[in-house]
């Protein structure tokens, strides 16, 4: 069965990475929330949490990038979430880790999505985030 996150880590499919470690890799979400939403995953396919045998390199790389991410866009804070197989819309592992700043607009659980303008400018926000670390 393919896996479009494996894709992304073997290469296949392009993507803006922030930070790639032997066991987890940050990429910017296609998707975000706001700009410069960062998805965390372990390298290795894993669908869900309670199947992850070590979760120090893939919660070490969310902390690093959860305080990256303000001194990198601005933002107030961080948002850290996992789905685990419920609205997980890819399975394979990831956790989210989106920049927040009062008054942003996102309340509860249902949350409006944003484009970046272009392929640089989401590569743009991947640098900062990766500078920032």
């Amino acid at each position: 069965m393919s896996c479009v996150f494996c894709d992304l880590i073997s290469g296949q499919v392009a993507s803006s990475v922030v930070v790639r470690e032997a066991q987890a890799i940050a990429f910017l979400d296609r998707t975000p929330l706001f700009k410069g939403h960062v998805l965390v995953t372990p390298v290795a396919h894993v669908e869900t949490l309670p199947e992850l045998a070590d979760l120090q390199p893939l919660f070490s790389l969310v902390q690093r990038i959860s305080a990256a991410l303000p001194r990198a866009l601005g933002a107030q804070g961080t948002f850290v979430a996992l789905n685990n197989v419920v609205s997980q819309s890819v399975p394979h592992l990831h956790v989210h880790v989106v920049p927040r700043t009062k008054g942003d607009g996102l309340k509860g659980f249902f949350w409006p999505r944003t484009k970046y303008a272009s392929d640089d400018e989401r590569d743009e926000f991947a640098r900062k985030i990766a500078d920032a670390m």
